[in-house]
C-alpha cells in the first residue's frame, strides 16, 4: 500500500456550504461532510449547536445567521468536547452570546484530555484550523448538565432553554461517540441536532467512543421519531426514513467495525494486522465516502482496545497521532 498523508492533510479543497431551513425555527449549516453546526432561532434568542474549529470559522456561520435574523446569539451548545467542534465558541461573543451549555461528561472530558486533543486536532485538519492563532485557548462551559446514563436505566438530565416561541431541549441520550454526547431536540417541531453520535455518507470517527454501548444510544435517539435530522456530519435528513437511513448507517458503521476488533483480538491478531483484517469487512462498504482513510486507523485502534478491555478511551496526543498513522496506514 502506498503511504497516505496524515489524517486530512490531503484535504485542502473548500467545501461548498449550505444554509437550510428544516422547519419554522431550525436551520442546518452544512459542508460536504466538514464538520455541521445547527442554528435554532426564536423570537427572543438564537442558540447555535456545535461551534466550529476557529473563531474565524464561525464568523462564516455568523454571517449566514444573520441574513435571517438580527436577534442574539445568546446560546452555544457543545455536543461533545472535540476540537473541531468547539473551539470557535469565542466568536459568539461579541453575538450576545451568554452561555455554552455541555453535559458533565463533556466537561469532564475537557479537563481529562482537552489540552492534548486541541494540539492533536490543529495537526490532524490544517485546513479546518487554518485560522489557529484566533483560537484563545480551550472551550469551557458555563452550564453543565448532570444526571445518569439512561443506558444503564438512569435518568439523564436534561434542560429546556426557551428561545421565545421554540423550546429547546438539551439532554445526554448514553455514551457513543463520546462517553459526554448530548443532542439538542425541538420536540414541537421534531428536529433532532445529534452532533457526530450520528453520520451519513461521512467517516464515522471512533477514536474516543464507547462501541458497545453506542448502538444502545442510537435506538434511544430513533425512539425520539425525528422528522428531521442535523448528523455531525453529511446532509440534513428530511423525513423519519431518511432520519432512520443515517441511524441505520452509523449503526452499521460501529458494528461492523467493533466486531472485526473483537474478532482481531480472540484471534490474538496485533494492531497492523487488525487493520487488515478490519478493512476485508469496511472498505468494500464505506470505503468510498468523505475522511474514511482518515478515520479508519483511529477508529481500528479504538476497536482493539476497547475489545481488550480498555474501557476508557486512551488520550489521542500529536505524538501518538503520527507514531499510530506510520504503523497502519504506510
Amino acid at each position: 500500500m502506498s503511504e497516505k498523508k496524515f489524517a486530512s492533510h490531503a484535504d485542502l479543497e473548500e467545501k461548498k456550504v449550505s444554509f437550510n431551513k428544516l422547519s419554522d425555527n431550525a436551520y442546518a449549516y452544512t459542508a460536504e461532510g466538514d464538520p455541521n453546526t445547527g442554528v435554532i432561532i426564536g423570537k427572543d434568542a438564537v442558540m447555535i449547536i456545535d461551534a466550529t474549529a476557529t473563531p474565524v470559522m464561525a464568523q462564516d456561520v455568523i454571517r449566514y445567521v444573520r441574513q435571517v435574523t438580527d436577534k442574539p446569539i445568546k446560546y452555544v451548545t457543545l455536543t461533545h468536547y472535540h476540537a473541531v467542534r468547539v473551539l470557535g465558541a469565542y466568536a459568539y461573543a461579541a453575538e450576545g452570546a451568554t452561555e455554552i451549555i455541555a453535559s458533565q461528561g463533556t466537561l469532564e472530558l475537557i479537563r481529562e484530555r482537552g489540552a492534548q486533543d486541541m494540539k492533536s486536532e490543529m495537526e490532524r485538519f490544517p485546513r479546518l484550523f487554518r485560522n489557529a492563532e484566533t483560537v484563545p485557548g480551550l472551550t469551557w462551559p458555563t452550564m453543565v448538565i448532570g444526571g445518569g446514563n439512561p443506558v444503564k436505566g438512569e435518568v439523564p438530565g436534561k434542560l429546556s432553554i426557551n428561545l421565545g416561541g421554540v423550546v429547546v431541549q438539551i439532554w445526554s441520550p448514553g455514551p457513543g461517540h463520546t462517553r459526554g454526547d448530548t443532542i439538542a431536540w425541538v420536540e414541537e417541531e421534531k428536529v433532532l441536532y445529534s452532533g457526530d453520535l450520528v453520520e451519513y455518507e461521512a467517516g464515522v470517527y471512533t477514536g474516543d467512543a464507547q462501541l458497545a454501548e453506542w448502538p444502545t444510544t442510537l435506538e434511544a435517539l430513533r425512539a425520539l421519531k425525528a422528522e428531521y435530522i442535523v448528523p455531525g456530519r453529511g446532509e440534513a435528513m428530511k423525513g423519519n426514513a431518511n432520519v432512520n437511513k443515517a441511524l441505520d448507517y452509523t449503526k452499521r458503521w460501529v458494528e461492523t467495525l467493533y466486531k472485526a476488533g473483537q474478532e482481531a483480538v480472540a484471534q490474538g491478531l496485533d494492531l497492523k494486522a487488525a487493520m487488515a483484517h478490519t478493512r476485508k469487512s469496511m472498505d468494500p462498504v464505506f470505503g468510498h465516502v468523505f475522511i474514511y482513510e482518515h478515520c479508519l486507523p483511529f477508529d481500528v485502534s479504538r476497536a482493539y482496545d476497547e475489545a481488550s478491555g480498555i474501557k476508557n478511551p486512551r488520550i489521542w496526543t500529536a505524538e501518538r497521532d503520527q507514531q499510530m498513522w506510520a504503523a497502519l496506514q504506510s
